[in-house]
């Protein structure tokens, strides 16, 4: 298995398992209960004795043992997907349903003493630690990716014109949006900080005539997309670069970045913004930000943190705008908030994910499959209550003269905001 994601039950915790729970186990199981009472949802212990007392829930946790049950009183936000990763918590029903109630526990707040902790404390992403999280992200293999993005890979929130649209129409929808509110003209220089895939830099070059420099750190990812530059004859439009964000040089019409921002990290804003305010042509350049956000300053969840994104920081867009565009005297031209199109896409990656569970374990292995599970439960659950957000933020230089009078006709259903 790869990067601890194979975690066996220690030998007390099975030893657990096969004593009933006593007097002190509960008493604890309904304290969790009468917290979980409030968004229906039934706790059972592991002798399937449960405290509920009401009506139909709309799923149950099965704690497997009492170390466990006590992981989830002291320390839910680890917890929870720790133990449901191991198998040493299990959900009855639903699983987004359940993470969406549970999540429903409480709302987004002024960041707590122990959040303001963790941010201040949080080490920056430098070169070789920012390497090393991409490769535990993205280089888990393209055939895995594939069996749930659509089918250019776009790993990143789409936009969706209608109730029932796919998510192939929604991320072209999505790469047609950012391409129109950057304003792209034909023999325009465009660079792209984080290109994944490669969708977006190809969907320039062939739809708007822009030759585009990508730079990405995956190799995985970096493979995919010249292989597909070169089948569709754009490697003389499109170069995909091997190299950081920070070391891009030379001006450009355009600069954009989709789904990097979120690896940044708070601590290196600083060097995002010189690189986007020494990149942009000062008279007529331009550029956009996508990415994951937050209402307020907050450390990523822990447990999605280590296992999943390490690294990764979802910024306030207070931060953004402060420590990102102002030091790099850019001026905001348009923010708009794509966050339930997010939840929209999470729900429809998770659906395609479920229906490759069989490829997922057997190429990967149990723990594997439900860690991502529930992280994409439990991803569409935080979109779907206002937890996270998804910020698209169009800027220029202060003195440009880039003038942008309305935002351009959008493709996305009114229906879904």
């Amino acid at each position: 298995m790869r990067d601890g994601f194979a975690l066996p039950l220690r030998q007390r915790d099975s030893a657990v398992l096969v004593r009933p729970p006593n007097v002190s186990d509960r008493w604890l199981g309904r304290q969790l209960q009468a917290t979980l009472e409030p968004v229906r949802i039934r706790l059972r212990l592991w002798d399937a004795s449960s405290p509920w007392s009401r009506g139909t829930p709309v799923g149950e946790i099965l704690v497997r043992d009492r170390w466990a049950l006590l992981g989830l009183i002291l320390n839910p936000d680890w917890s929870f997907g720790e133990m449901y990763m191991q198998g040493r918590v299990l959900v009855t029903g639903d699983l987004s349903q359940v993470v969406e109630s549970l999540s429903r526990l409480s709302h987004p707040g002024p960041p707590s003493i122990w959040e303001r902790l963790q941010l201040a404390l949080t080490p920056p992403n430098y070169l070789l630690r920012a390497r090393r999280n991409i490769h535990h992200h993205y280089d888990l293999g393209n055939d895995f990716y594939k069996l749930w993005l659509d089918s250019e890979l776009v790993y990143t929130c789409a936009c969706y014109p209608s109730a029932d649209s796919t998510l192939e129409e929604a991320q072209r929808a999505k790469l047609d949006m950012v391409c129109r509110k950057l304003r792209l003209q034909p023999g325009e220089q465009v660079v792209e900080a984080g290109c994944g895939w490669g969708a977006l830099a190809l969907h320039m070059a062939k739809h708007y005539g822009v030759t585009v420099r990508a730079f990405n750190i995956s190799r995985d990812q970096l493979a995919y997309a010249r292989q597909r530059a070169a089948e569709e004859n754009l490697s003389s439009r499109v170069a995909f670069i091997e190299d950081d964000y920070r070391n891009i040089t030379g001006r450009c019409d355009a600069f954009v970045s989709v789904g990097m921002l979120e690896h940044v990290g708070r601590r290196r804003f600083g060097a995002l913004a010189a690189v986007m305010r020494d990149s942009l042509k000062p008279d007529t350049g331009r550029g956009l930000l996508h990415f994951i956000g937050r209402d307020q300053p907050r450390p990523l969840n822990a447990w999605i943190r280590r296992r999943i994104f390490p690294g990764g920081y979802p910024p306030a867009l207070g931060e953004v705008i402060a420590d990102v565009l102002q030091p790099a005297n850019l001026s905001v031209l348009d923010v708009e908030n794509l966050r339930l199109h997010y939840a929209r896409t999470l729900t429809d990656w998770r659906r395609r994910f479920e229906q490759a569970e069989s490829t997922v374990r057997d190429r990967f292995g149990d723990a594997f499959f439900r860690a991502w599970h529930v992280y994409l439960a439990g991803s569409e659950a935080a979109f779907t209550t206002g937890w996270m957000q998804l910020y698209q933020i169009v800027f220029a230089p202060a003195a440009g003269t880039t003038v942008y009078h309305l935002r351009p006709s959008h493709p996305c259903a009114p229906a879904m905001y």
